[in-house]
Protein backbone atom coordinates (compact mmCIF):
# COMPACT_ATOMS: atom_id res chain seq x y z
CA UNK A 1 0.00 0.00 0.00
CA UNK A 2 2.84 2.40 0.85
CA UNK A 3 4.78 1.76 -2.36
CA UNK A 4 1.95 2.73 -4.77
CA UNK A 5 1.24 5.88 -2.74
CA UNK A 6 4.93 6.79 -2.79
CA UNK A 7 5.12 6.29 -6.54
CA UNK A 8 1.97 8.35 -6.99
CA UNK A 9 3.54 11.09 -4.86
CA UNK A 10 6.69 10.98 -6.98
CA UNK A 11 4.63 11.33 -10.13
CA UNK A 12 2.75 14.28 -8.62
CA UNK A 13 6.07 15.89 -7.65
CA UNK A 14 7.34 15.56 -11.21
CA UNK A 15 4.13 17.10 -12.50
CA UNK A 16 4.51 20.01 -10.07
CA UNK A 17 8.11 20.50 -11.25
CA UNK A 18 7.00 21.50 -14.75
CA UNK A 19 5.24 24.73 -13.66
CA UNK A 20 8.24 25.53 -11.45
CA UNK A 21 10.50 25.12 -14.48
CA UNK A 22 8.24 27.44 -16.46
CA UNK A 23 8.46 29.98 -13.65
CA UNK A 24 12.26 29.80 -13.89
CA UNK A 25 11.96 30.60 -17.59
CA UNK A 26 9.82 33.65 -16.83
CA UNK A 27 12.20 34.82 -14.10
CA UNK A 28 15.09 34.61 -16.53
CA UNK A 29 13.34 37.06 -18.81
CA UNK A 30 12.76 39.62 -16.03
CA UNK A 31 15.81 39.68 -13.73
CA UNK A 32 18.94 41.09 -15.50
CA UNK A 33 21.55 39.40 -13.25
CA UNK A 34 19.81 36.04 -13.49
CA UNK A 35 19.40 36.61 -17.24
CA UNK A 36 23.14 37.20 -17.73
CA UNK A 37 23.93 34.15 -15.57
CA UNK A 38 21.75 31.84 -17.61
CA UNK A 39 22.98 33.33 -20.90
CA UNK A 40 26.53 32.38 -19.85
CA UNK A 41 25.29 28.87 -18.96
CA UNK A 42 23.50 28.58 -22.30
CA UNK A 43 26.57 29.73 -24.28
CA UNK A 44 28.80 27.22 -22.40
CA UNK A 45 26.27 24.45 -23.02
CA UNK A 46 26.05 25.44 -26.72
CA UNK A 47 29.86 25.30 -27.11
CA UNK A 48 30.04 21.94 -25.31
CA UNK A 49 27.26 20.27 -27.30
CA UNK A 50 28.56 21.64 -30.61
CA UNK A 51 32.08 20.31 -29.93
CA UNK A 52 30.63 16.99 -28.84
CA UNK A 53 28.56 16.72 -32.02
CA UNK A 54 31.58 17.61 -34.17
CA UNK A 55 33.74 14.98 -32.48
CA UNK A 56 31.01 12.37 -32.87
CA UNK A 57 30.69 13.11 -36.59
CA UNK A 58 34.47 13.31 -37.16
CA UNK A 59 34.61 17.00 -38.12
CA UNK A 60 37.12 19.63 -37.02
CA UNK A 61 36.67 20.65 -33.37
CA UNK A 62 39.03 23.65 -33.42
CA UNK A 63 36.67 25.72 -35.56
CA UNK A 64 35.19 28.89 -34.09
CA UNK A 65 31.70 28.34 -32.70
CA UNK A 66 29.35 31.28 -33.13
CA UNK A 67 27.53 32.25 -29.93
CA UNK A 68 23.75 32.10 -29.73
CA UNK A 69 21.82 35.36 -29.89
CA UNK A 70 20.51 36.63 -26.57
CA UNK A 71 16.90 35.47 -26.94
CA UNK A 72 17.84 31.98 -28.10
CA UNK A 73 20.38 31.77 -25.26
CA UNK A 74 17.76 32.76 -22.68
CA UNK A 75 15.28 30.26 -24.11
CA UNK A 76 17.89 27.46 -24.23
CA UNK A 77 19.11 28.18 -20.69
CA UNK A 78 15.59 28.35 -19.32
CA UNK A 79 14.81 25.01 -20.97
CA UNK A 80 18.04 23.57 -19.60
CA UNK A 81 17.31 24.84 -16.07
CA UNK A 82 13.74 23.55 -16.21
CA UNK A 83 14.88 20.09 -17.30
CA UNK A 84 17.72 20.15 -14.78
CA UNK A 85 15.26 20.98 -11.99
CA UNK A 86 12.87 18.22 -13.05
CA UNK A 87 15.68 15.66 -13.25
CA UNK A 88 17.08 16.78 -9.89
CA UNK A 89 13.72 16.24 -8.22
CA UNK A 90 13.32 12.86 -9.94
CA UNK A 91 16.86 11.88 -8.92
CA UNK A 92 16.25 12.93 -5.33
CA UNK A 93 13.05 10.88 -5.26
CA UNK A 94 14.94 7.90 -6.67
CA UNK A 95 17.73 8.23 -4.09
CA UNK A 96 15.14 8.49 -1.32
CA UNK A 97 13.36 5.36 -2.59
CA UNK A 98 16.62 3.39 -2.76
CA UNK A 99 17.59 4.45 0.76
CA UNK A 100 14.14 3.58 2.08
CA UNK A 101 14.36 0.13 0.49
CA UNK A 102 17.86 -0.34 1.90
CA UNK A 103 16.63 0.51 5.40
CA UNK A 104 13.75 -1.93 4.99
CA UNK A 105 16.13 -4.65 3.84
CA UNK A 106 18.46 -3.91 6.76
CA UNK A 107 15.56 -4.28 9.20
CA UNK A 108 14.54 -7.56 7.59
CA UNK A 109 18.12 -8.83 7.78
CA UNK A 110 18.41 -7.80 11.43
CA UNK A 111 15.16 -9.59 12.25
CA UNK A 112 16.34 -12.68 10.37
CA UNK A 113 19.64 -12.62 12.30
CA UNK A 114 17.75 -12.36 15.61
CA UNK A 115 15.50 -15.27 14.66
CA UNK A 116 18.55 -17.30 13.63
CA UNK A 117 20.29 -16.52 16.94
CA UNK A 118 17.14 -17.54 18.84
CA UNK A 119 16.93 -20.75 16.84
CA UNK A 120 20.59 -21.54 17.58
CA UNK A 121 20.07 -20.85 21.30
CA UNK A 122 17.05 -23.16 21.40
CA UNK A 123 18.92 -25.81 19.42
CA UNK A 124 21.85 -25.68 21.83
CA UNK A 125 19.48 -25.89 24.81
CA UNK A 126 17.78 -28.95 23.30
CA UNK A 127 21.14 -30.59 22.61
CA UNK A 128 22.09 -30.06 26.26
CA UNK A 129 18.78 -31.54 27.41
CA UNK A 130 19.27 -34.55 25.12
CA UNK A 131 22.76 -35.06 26.53
CA UNK A 132 21.40 -34.93 30.10
CA UNK A 133 18.69 -37.45 29.20
CA UNK A 134 21.29 -39.77 27.66
CA UNK A 135 23.31 -39.60 30.87
CA UNK A 136 20.22 -40.34 32.96
CA UNK A 137 19.34 -43.29 30.72
CA UNK A 138 22.87 -44.65 31.08
CA UNK A 139 22.69 -44.36 34.87
CA UNK A 140 19.29 -46.05 34.96
CA UNK A 141 20.53 -48.79 32.63
CA UNK A 142 23.54 -49.42 34.86
CA UNK A 143 21.33 -49.47 37.94
CA UNK A 144 18.88 -51.89 36.37
CA UNK A 145 21.68 -54.10 35.02
CA UNK A 146 23.04 -54.88 38.51
CA UNK A 147 21.92 -58.15 40.11
CA UNK A 148 19.25 -57.84 42.78
CA UNK A 149 21.48 -58.91 45.67
CA UNK A 150 24.03 -56.15 44.84
CA UNK A 151 21.43 -53.43 45.00
CA UNK A 152 21.49 -51.71 48.37
CA UNK A 153 18.13 -51.77 50.02
CA UNK A 154 16.86 -51.42 53.53
CA UNK A 155 15.27 -54.44 55.08
CA UNK A 156 11.51 -54.39 54.95
CA UNK A 157 11.32 -54.79 58.72
CA UNK A 158 13.17 -51.51 59.25
CA UNK A 159 10.84 -49.63 56.93
CA UNK A 160 7.68 -51.01 58.49
CA UNK A 161 8.89 -50.64 62.08
CA UNK A 162 9.04 -46.83 61.86
CA UNK A 163 5.71 -45.37 62.98
CA UNK A 164 4.33 -42.85 60.50
CA UNK A 165 0.62 -42.59 61.02
CA UNK A 166 -1.95 -44.12 58.68
CA UNK A 167 0.68 -44.85 56.06
CA UNK A 168 2.56 -46.90 58.61
CA UNK A 169 -0.54 -48.91 59.42
CA UNK A 170 -1.18 -49.61 55.76
CA UNK A 171 2.44 -50.66 55.15
CA UNK A 172 2.41 -52.86 58.22
CA UNK A 173 -0.71 -54.67 57.04
CA UNK A 174 0.79 -55.14 53.58
CA UNK A 175 4.00 -56.45 55.14
CA UNK A 176 2.08 -58.93 57.26
CA UNK A 177 0.15 -60.16 54.22
CA UNK A 178 3.35 -60.48 52.21
CA UNK A 179 5.08 -62.35 55.03
CA UNK A 180 2.18 -64.84 55.28
CA UNK A 181 2.27 -65.48 51.53
CA UNK A 182 5.99 -66.21 51.63
CA UNK A 183 5.58 -68.84 54.38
Amino acid sequence: MVLPLLKLGTLALRTICKPIANQLKKEAGVNPKFRQFIINIAQANHRFTTKLQRRASGRITDAVIRPLNEERAVQAAADLLGELFAFTVAGAALVYEVQRNARGEAKKEEKRQQELAEFRRKHEKMENEIEEMKQRCCLLHEELSKPINEQPSKPLNEEVSKPRGLAWLYNYMCYQNAAEKIK
